[in-house]
């Protein structure tokens, strides 16, 4: 078990740093938009904000998603863990539809979190960030990814979620966060193949406009299935990726790049609204 543990958290480290690491990389080279706050400041502060979070997740939960998938594994909980499920539908594709709710799921999560008034005031710390690269990909209050793990764990014990399926489903989530939030030029012929399957940086990009019906559209994180048959997608931002204004109309200063101000940004009543 302690060598299973140990590997859990080689994978998780490994390709955050090695996606975290070629998108810096790729920023440096190929960047997209000119930056309005100094880079490493903002950087710095989302690292901080990511390292928060992961502390709050070991010592503020009872259990995380892959804990729940032992323990239903083990207690056969879930709809997957039927006798039934398991006679009727190969291992593959019990794999292959967990990663497929999974991220149905966290798009319509993500949808909650921007027309809850109480849950856009949390989700907005994600948002007022003035620029998007991608460490905005690992920007989000504790208090949301405490209850996003809360929401994970619940659908891991009601559908069975392996695991494994539960690794490779968060692993693929963050290094997928990190690239379509990354602040790089993909060529527009790239850009168009992949966003057939994948969330791009260019189509993910228009959902941190100011613009308030920019920001209501383009919710996926992994799959752009989900927009596309949702209705909620939006190709190119009205004016351009050049001229969109990136964050909230409410804070355009300097702040957002300060830790205990953005902490603090759910509590300030300029985000008591929706979206």
């Amino acid at each position: 078990m302690a060598s299973w543990l140990t590997d859990e958290i080689l994978i998780r480290q490994g390709v955050f740093l090695g996606v975290l690491g070629a998108m810096l990389l790729l920023e440096w080279l190929i960047p997209k938009r000119p930056s309005s706050l100094p880079k490493w400041r903002r950087d710095a502060s989302n690292l901080s904000i990511s390292l928060v979070n992961s502390l709050a997740l070991r010592f503020l939960l009872p259990l995380l998603a892959v804990d729940a998938a032992l323990l239903a594994e083990e207690k056969g909980w879930g709809l997957f863990n039927l006798p039934a499920a398991g006679n009727l539908l190969p291992e593959p594709l019990i794999f292959a539809l967990s990663l497929l709710l999974l991220d149905l799921a966290i798009y319509a999560q993500h949808v909650v979190f921007h027309f809850v008034p109480a849950l856009w005031r949390l989700h907005a710390m994600h948002h007022v960030d003035r620029d998007i690269d991608t460490t905005t990909g690992i920007r989000f209050h504790p208090i949301e990814i405490l209850l996003s793990m809360g929401f994970k764990i619940v659908l891991v014990f009601l559908l069975g979620i392996g695991p494994i399926a539960v690794i490779a489903f968060e692993v693929i989530l963050n290094a997928t966060a990190m690239f379509n939030h990354a602040n790089i030029a993909l060529p527009r012929a790239a850009d168009r193949v992949l966003r057939a399957f994948i969330v791009t940086p260019d189509m993910h990009r228009v959902h941190h406009s100011v613009i308030k019906r920019e920001t209501n559209s383009n919710f996926g994180f992994n799959l752009s299935l989900w927009d596309r048959l949702f209705g909620t997608y939006r190709a190119e931002p009205e004016k351009g990726h050049q001229g969109m204004e990136i964050g909230l109309a409410e804070h355009r200063g300097p702040e957002p790049a300060r830790i205990l101000w953005s902490l603090a940004l759910p509590f300030r009543p300029k985000l008591w609204k929706t979206r």
